[in-house]
């Protein structure tokens, strides 16, 4: 039984922290594009669907930063 309870709460401790570990990385990706959009409203939520479609699309993390800029310069274009 005393062993059942390690194993229950290692393993709850370690989800608990992976699923920390990805909320961080989401807000700080959340972040950056929203740092990019600036103070226009509109821009925002353009960088925020573009934030969704890199997800969709897969985008590396280390690949982030640019495509999101990329993303930010192609609205400044419209």
């Amino acid at each position: 039984m005393d062993y059942f309870i390690i194993a229950s709460l290692t393993c709850a401790g370690l989800y608990f922290h992976w699923w920390l570990f990805v909320r961080i990385k989401r807000w700080a990706d959340r972040d950056l594009a929203l740092s990019l959009a600036g103070q226009d409203a509109a821009k925002k939520d353009y960088m925020l669907q573009r934030l969704a479609d890199a997800r969709a699309s897969k985008v590396k993390r280390r690949e982030l930063p640019a495509w999101l800029e990329r993303a930010a310069a192609d609205y400044r274009a419209h």
